[in-house]
């Protein structure tokens, strides 16, 4: 009897609570081992709880009201997004994802943009749709999964060449080359709105603000438009460049929208957004203008609210110099205030053809394409990796928190992840996708992503283009 009584004092049991805060500790692949322990540590190892930790730790920038369960557990999402960047990273043929030949375009594709939210969902309910605008004077909507077109528009007066997509809103704008801008409903293709601008259009870009969706247009004659979404109705219109085709970024929290002129002796502009929506006759829309001349390219730091990162000539015109900024609004007794802070700067090495693509990654880091070559650098110049994978031209770069993305004309796309371990987030090149022949395609002129698929656009010798889509698949449910 004493004997028993001993044995079970040096085997206590922990309590249901003690071993759901002892788990916490564990990793996915250690909570899974202990679930065969026995009945009881399976019931503890299935706390939800615990899997949401697991969830929120591993996928960091994600918020817990940004990830969508639907039917799921959150053990069922961990392993199923899990599972999902597995594939994204082995990129096998058939076996990790299928591709799709999508036609029916009889012109060049202008732009295509996803309608679908951006939502890792893995309960049968999500669904790739983009929309696609052409020569031929239709926008379409395809869903990239089936591979089909699930509506097209009526022929349009003029050729479509430009889209932006509001898919909280499910919502897409459309211009055409005559400056004529329309609404129409991503669901079934019904349009809603229409407004025209005096001339043709440089820009388009959506600033889908929760409260107050915006459409900013840039005018080929340098005006600024600012219209309400969905109605299209003018509310501000601006000089930005007098005469001069701009080019319009909105920053990550829609406060800011940068106006640029490349190359031009002009300094570019930012404008507050907010003065933009509430304009007065008597008071212009806060705006401040850069001290920089002869800018090329320009991005906004996606993981801060307001950083600013831009490439331009030097004061001799000789170097080219990125400039890295951040701004803050102020309120004075005149109104606002801009504050421009400069945080970084350097030169671009000389060895370096002057790049044409520019994309942000987190706060600090910086994606440059010279050609068919991509290049890493830290906003302080700090040169991080240069990667030549492609043979020809790089057309696009599609870049998001977990790869990145590029098209070329020599008929691929190249797939890139990111591994987040280190100070700097490192890019490991896994693969490439492979297009059609030569013989039929000159190459692919554009690329986007959303969490389950890629879709490139690839441009036809006898000046057609198609979509090709690559929808990555996964088995547990």
């Amino acid at each position: 009897m004493g004997r028993s009584w001993a044995a079970g004092a040096m085997e206590p049991r922990l309590g249901l609570h003690e071993l759901v805060h002892v788990f916490s500790f564990l990793e996915a692949r250690d909570l899974l081992c202990a679930a065969q322990v026995d009945k009881v540590w399976n019931e503890v190892s299935k706390t939800k709880e615990l899997w949401r930790q697991l969830c929120l730790r591993r996928w960091s920038s994600c918020k817990d009201s940004q990830i969508t369960l639907g039917t799921q557990t959150w053990k069922q999402y961990y392993l199923c997004r899990s599972e999902l960047e597995f594939r994204m990273e082995s990129g096998r043929p058939e076996k990790d994802f299928v591709c799709k030949v999508i036609a029916g375009h009889k012109g060049e594709i202008g732009e295509v943009a996803y309608i679908s939210t951006n939502e890792y969902r893995f309960d049968g309910q999500a669904k790739s749709v983009v929309c696609t605008v052409s020569s031929d004077g239709t926008v379409r909507a395809w869903d990239l999964h089936e591979g089909t077109e699930i509506w097209s528009s009526a022929l349009q007066p003029a050729a479509l060449v430009n889209l932006v997509a509001y898919p909280r809103l499910q919502l897409v704008v459309t211009v055409d080359e005559q400056g004529l801008i329309k609404v129409w409903e991503a669901e079934n293709g019904w349009e809603s709105a229409s407004f025209c601008l005096p001339t043709h259009s440089s820009a388009l870009e959506a600033c889908d603000h929760t409260e107050d969706p915006v459409l900013l247009v840039a005018c080929a004659n340098g005006a600024l438009y600012t219209l309400t979404v969905p109605r299209l109705q003018l509310l501000s219109r601006v000089s930005v460049s007098p005469n001069l085709p701009t080019s319009l970024l909105c920053s990550p929290d829609s406060q800011w929208v940068f106006a640029l002129t490349q190359n031009s002796d002009l300094g570019p502009k930012v404008f507050h957004t907010r003065s933009l929506l509430c304009p007065s006759d008597d008071v212009c829309p806060v705006s401040t203008t850069l001290p920089i001349w002869l800018t090329s390219r320009a991005c906004w730091a996606p993981s801060e609210a307001a950083r600013l990162v831009v490439m331009h000539r030097n004061e001799n015109g000789l170097q080219l110099v990125v400039t890295t900024c951040e701004l803050r609004a102020k309120k004075s007794r005149d109104g606002v205030d801009i504050l421009v802070q400069q945080i970084a700067s350097f030169v671009l090495p000389d060895t370096m053809m002057p790049p044409h693509l520019m994309k942000g990654h987190s706060s600090q880091v910086i994606l440059l394409v010279s050609g068919s070559e991509l290049v890493l650098f830290t906003i302080h110049g700090l040169q991080l990796a240069a990667f030549q994978d492609h043979q020809k031209r790089i057309t696009s770069m599609c870049v998001d928190q977990s790869r990145v993305i590029t098209s070329s004309f020599d008929l691929s796309l190249r797939v890139y992840i990111w591994n987040k371990d280190n100070k700097f987030p490192v890019l490991k090149s896994c693969y490439h996708l492979l297009g059609g022949s030569h013989r039929w395609a000159s190459g692919f002129t554009h690329v986007e992503s959303d969490s389950m698929s890629i879709v490139g656009m690839e441009a036809r010798s006898v000046g057609t283009s198609i979509l090709r889509s690559y929808y990555f698949q996964v088995q547990q449910g």
